[in-house]
């Protein structure tokens, strides 16, 4: 039996609080709260008064897949990174195409701008983590923190972006909280993985894992009732 967990410090020794913002406590303050938390998730579609038709279901497991390539090739990308292994480059440019298929995603129901405009903000969203790690790497304090800022506004962008297409079942509050959420979430993970700490890695990413099925139903949700008569 594996002993206590140790305190939970920066990933960058250099630079107490660097990755470490995620904290236990405002991960599970922000679960039990935002709508993209994981206890969302374990609600069923009944339950939340989303109807189960035939294509409302396809639309369901449709973005849970997407969102769940979106953390799983983040997942290989940290390990790849922590690991200086051969197959990061592949790893980043899949994780870079998940984001268009993400913003493809939303064309039929928002059109063709939105989701390529979608599709830049998650690439940002992307590129942004590449630039925190390599900051990190090298020692950059102020690269580091700079990329940390622009990384939670470009959180906020995307969260205010998609509240512009669907105000009503996506309040902007909700969407933010969401999206500071699964960054933080992430960041916890990375910070587990370079620190060398794999049991809590884990435990973080099926953390990560629990919080995105809920904010994939949230999206889907809100598309359902957005255009309840394309799901009869």
């Amino acid at each position: 039996m594996s002993g206590p967990r140790p305190p939970r410090r920066s990933a960058w020794s250099f630079r107490p609080g660097a990755l470490g913002r995620g904290t236990v406590v405002t991960a599970l303050a922000l679960s039990l709260t935002a709508l993209g938390g994981g206890v969302q998730q374990s609600v069923s579609a009944q339950a939340r008064g989303v109807p189960q038709s035939a294509r409302a279901l396809r639309l369901h497991d449709q973005m849970r897949e997407l969102w769940d390539d979106h953390i799983t090739y983040t997942r290989l990308a940290i390990v790849g990174f922590a690991g200086n292994l051969p197959d990061l480059q592949p790893t980043e440019q899949r994780l870079l195409r998940n984001q268009t298929d993400l913003g493809d995603a939303f064309k039929p129901y928002f059109g063709t701008k939105a989701g390529n405009d979608l599709t830049a903000l998650l690439r940002t969203h992307i590129l942004t983590a590449v630039d925190i790690l390599a900051a990190a790497k090298a020692g950059d304090t102020a690269k580091l923190a700079a990329a940390e800022k622009a990384w939670y506004a470009n959180a906020n962008g995307i969260a205010d972006f998609l509240h512009t297409l669907n105000p009503g079942p996506w309040p902007a509050a909700d969407l933010r909280a969401m999206m500071k959420n699964h960054l933080d979430l992430t960041l916890q993970e990375a910070t587990d993985r370079l620190q060398g700490h794999y049991a809590n890695d884990i435990a973080d990413f099926d953390e990560v894992h629990r919080q995105i099925l809920g904010m994939a139903d949230m999206l889907s949700d809100g598309i359902i009732r957005r255009f309840p008569e394309r799901f009869l």
